[in-house]
């Protein structure tokens, strides 16, 4: 079920995007829960747009906004949080639109990762997202070092192959292979520790 829309964002509430973004990096998740109310519309749309898919749309929104949470890399003198939040979500959408059929096993990783996470969490589920992160990092770790960094750069920077080529200064079909042979030793690797 995609997001409702939330009531006027500016106007339900006083608390500014600026402190919101303070609470959560503090620790306070309940901010997280209203940045998500004021914006889930927004990367809902823009993602369903792109994608033409309410299923991975609703993905997308909920993983654009666990990465928020978790990668930290929004700066407010850059922009606004919505901003942010759209240009996150058009990126990740335009990556999706690129993945091949090993990427949709990762995905599903990081789908389950953000429902954890949407929900109020409880020291059960903290443990098992905590659990769930290491053992993605654990497989990260395991990767060559030239796949683990095109991957952690197409993911966690959410850069095209094309972009990742430039920033690299190595062809676009290497990228393209490290990408593959990646993903499909993360998706080994994750099966693996799931056994």
């Amino acid at each position: 079920m995609p997001p409702l829309p939330p009531p006027d964002p500016q106007m339900s509430s006083p608390v500014s995007d600026r402190d919101l973004v303070t609470r959560l990096w503090a620790g306070d998740t309940a901010a997280l829960a209203a940045l998500y109310d004021r914006y889930s519309s927004m990367v809902y749309t823009l993602a369903l747009k792109m994608l033409s898919n309410p299923a991975e749309a609703e993905d997308l929104t909920q993983e654009v906004f666990v990465n928020f949470w978790q990668r930290r890399q929004y700066d407010a003198e850059r922009g606004t949080v919505g901003s942010y939040l759209a240009t996150n979500t058009r990126s990740r959408a335009l990556d999706r639109l690129r993945i091949n059929s090993g990427r949709a096993v990762i995905l599903q990783r990081f789908q389950r990762i953000s429902e954890a996470s949407a929900r109020s969490p409880n020291p059960v589920d903290y443990a098992t997202q905590h659990e769930q992160n290491q053992h993605l990092r654990a497989a990260l770790d395991q990767l060559p070092p030239t796949e683990r960094e095109v991957l952690e750069i197409a993911y966690f920077q959410g850069l095209t192959q094309v972009e990742i080529a430039a920033q690299l200064g190595i062809p676009l079909g290497t990228v393209k292979s490290r990408c593959r042979q990646g993903l499909l030793r993360l998706r080994d690797l994750l099966q693996h520790q799931k056994d």
